[in-house]
C-alpha cells in the first residue's frame, strides 16, 4: 500500500514540473545573447617635446622662486608682524583648539569668554592676541571672534588672513 501511495505521489510531483514556466527560462536565455559590451578605443597619446631652456628667451629661471612684483612705493616686510613684544597667554595655543564659550558686555566693551586647550577660561577682547599665528582680535560680538593673522610663505613675505571663532553652544 505504501507503495502505491509513492508511486502516487511521483507522478503527481511529475505533472508539477511541465512547462509552466518555461517561457520565463527562454527569456533569461535569450535576453543576454547580442549583448556585447563597447569600450571606446584610448586617446591618442601625443610624444613628449621636451623645451629648450634658452636664457636668450626671456624665460624665468625655474630653479629660483618667484617672488610677486611689489607694488610701486611698498617696501617688503611691510606686513611683518612686531616680533619685540611680550607674548600674551593665548599665544601659544593654535587657534584651532581654542574655543569660544561665551560672551560678556562690561563698561560699554564686549569681550570674548575662549577656553584654551589646557581648560582654562580666558577673557579677551578687541587687540587681544590669539593663537600661534601673530592673531589680532579685530572684533567681538555675541556669536564669534573675528581675528586677522599673519602667516608666512615660502618666500618669506608676510601675508593676512582672517580667521574667526563661533560661539559654541
Amino acid at each position: 500500500m505504501k507503495l502505491i501511495h509513492l508511486a502516487l505521489a511521483s507522478i503527481l510531483l511529475a505533472g508539477c514540473g511541465g512547462e509552466e514556466f518555461q517561457d520565463l527560462r527562454d527569456f533569461v536565455r535569450d535576453s543576454g545573447k547580442d549583448m556585447r559590451g563597447k569600450i571606446p578605443p584610448p586617446p591618442e597619446v601625443k610624444p613628449y617635446e621636451p623645451l629648450a631652456y634658452n636664457n636668450d628667451a626671456n624665460l624665468s629661471d625655474p630653479f629660483k622662486p618667484r617672488k610677486p612684483n611689489l607694488r610701486s612705493g611698498s617696501r617688503p616686510g611691510v606686513n611683518q608682524p612686531d616680533m619685540d613684544r611680550p607674548k600674551e597667554a593665548l599665544e601659544e595655543f593654535p587657534l584651532e583648539g581654542i574655543r569660544m564659550v561665551g560672551y560678556l558686555y562690561q563698561k560699554r566693551v564686549g569681550y570674548a569668554v575662549v577656553r584654551a586647550p589646557d581648560g582654562k577660561l580666558h577673557r579677551v577682547k578687541a587687540g587681544n592676541y590669539i593663537g600661534m599665528n601673530f592673531g589680532l582680535i579685530k572684533e567681538v560680538t555675541d556669536t564669534e571672534v573675528v581675528i586677522k593673522e599673519m602667516v608666512q610663505d615660502s618666500t618669506g613675505d608676510w601675508s593676512e588672513r582672517m580667521s574667526n571663532l563661533q560661539l559654541v553652544e
